[in-house]
C-alpha cells in the first residue's frame, strides 16, 4: 500500500507525497526502497553505483545476520578509521589496501593490454610535488642507509626514449621508514627526476628496506585480530608522468625478499620484481629498471 503524506509547500498550501510503500507483514522492501530513493538522480553513473553498493550491502548484512552490536563495532571503527588521517597519513587508503581493494581497482582500470609497464598500488605515503634532483644526484640524506644507484629508461611502447617524463620517486630509509613517518618530517628518500633527451634516467637513494604498515591504528588492529601479519617486500615507488602519455603508478620489489608472496597490501606483481644487485666493491647496490608509457587514450 502507498500512503499519502501531507507536506507544507509554497505559500502556505498543503502538497501530497507519496512516502514508501509499506510491506505486508512478514515481506520487506527495504532494500528496494533504499534503491528507489535515487530515482531522481540525474547523474546515471552515480545512481548505478549508489544502487549497486547498496543491494550488495544489503545481501551482506542478511548473510551474516549482522547483530546491533557487531554493527556499532563497525560503525566506531571507521570514526578511528578517519580519526587516524592527518596530511601525513591516511588510514582510509591502507585499510583500502589491506582489502586488496586497490590492487583491485588497480587491475580493473589496466584490463586492456596497451603495452605499457604493469603498474602497482599507490601506497599511503605518496606525497605530491617531491623536490626536484638533477640527474645523478640524490634523494636520500647521507648515510641513513646502503647507498643505491638506480638507473633505467621511459620509452614509449615502440622503444623510443621519452624526453622530460618526471618520475616522482619515493621510498623507505635504511631503517624501513618513510620521511612522513618520522616526527620531524623531513623530506628524505624522496624527490622528482626527469629523464634526458634520450630518456634516460639516474639518481641516489638507500636500499629499501621490508617494513611493517603503521599497527598504531584501527588498521592494523584489525589485521592483528585476523592473525595477518603486517609486513610489505622491499620496495621502491615510482609514478611516471609525460606529457601526451597515461600516467604510471608503479613499484620494484626487491628479489628475494620474504614477503614477496604475502604482501600485507596485495601489490606484488611478477614483472615488478627486480634485483638490487650488491657486487659493488665500494658497498654500493645498483638497480637498473626501463619503464614504458603508453599514449594517452592507447587501448
Amino acid at each position: 500500500m502507498v500512503v499519502a503524506v501531507s507536506v507544507p509547500g509554497e505559500n502556505g498550501s498543503v502538497a501530497t507525497a507519496s512516502a514508501a510503500t509499506v510491506p505486508a507483514e512478514g515481506v520487506s522492501t527495504l532494500t528496494d526502497d533504499v534503491v528507489a530513493s535515487a530515482a531522481a538522480c540525474d547523474d546515471a553513473r552515480l545512481r548505478f553505483v549508489f544502487e549497486t553498493l547498496v543491494r550488495h550491502l544489503h545481501a551482506f548484512v542478511e548473510e551474516v545476520e549482522l547483530t546491533s552490536d557487531e554493527w556499532l563495532e563497525g560503525v566506531r571503527f571507521l570514526t578511528a578509521t578517519g580519526h587516524k588521517c592527518d596530511e601525513y597519513r591516511q588510514e582510509f587508503m591502507m585499510l583500502s589496501d589491506t582489502l586488496g581493494v586497490t590492487s583491485l581497482v588497480d587491475e580493473i582500470a589496466h584490463r586492456a593490454s596497451t603495452g605499457a609497464s604493469e603498474s602497482s598500488v599507490l601506497g599511503p605515503f605518496y606525497t605530491e610535488n617531491p623536490p626536484g634532483v638533477a640527474h645523478g644526484e640524490s634523494i636520500a640524506a647521507p648515510g641513513c642507509g646502503v647507498p643505491l644507484d638506480v638507473r633505467g629508461h621511459v620509452r614509449d611502447a615502440d622503444g623510443a626514449g621519452i624526453a622530460g617524463a618526471a618520475l616522482d620517486v619515493w621510498g623507505t630509509d635504511g631503517d624501513g621508514l618513510y620521511d612522513s613517518q618520522h616526527s620531524e618530517h623531513v623530506v628524505d628518500c624522496r624527490g622528482r627526476v626527469r629523464t634526458t633527451e634520450d630518456g634516460s634516467f639516474a639518481f641516489k637513494t638507500v636500499v629499501p628496506q621490508s617494513y611493517s604498515i603503521p599497527t598504531d591504528g584501527p588498521v592494523g588492529a584489525m589485521l592483528q585480530r585476523l592473525g595477518r601479519h603486517t609486513f610489505r617486500p622491499a620496495h621502491l615507488h615510482f609514478r611516471i608522468t609525460a606529457e601526451g602519455f597515461a600516467p604510471l603508478t608503479t613499484a620494484i620489489y626487491a628479489a628475494g625478499d620474504p614477503y614477496l608472496a604475502s604482501d600485507a597490501v596485495f601489490g606484488v606483481r611478477t614483472s615488478l620484481i627486480e634485483e638490487f644487485r650488491h657486487g659493488d666493491a665500494s658497498g654500493t647496490a645498483t638497480l637498473e629498471r626501463d619503464f614504458t608509457l603508453a599514449k594517452t587514450g592507447a587501448t
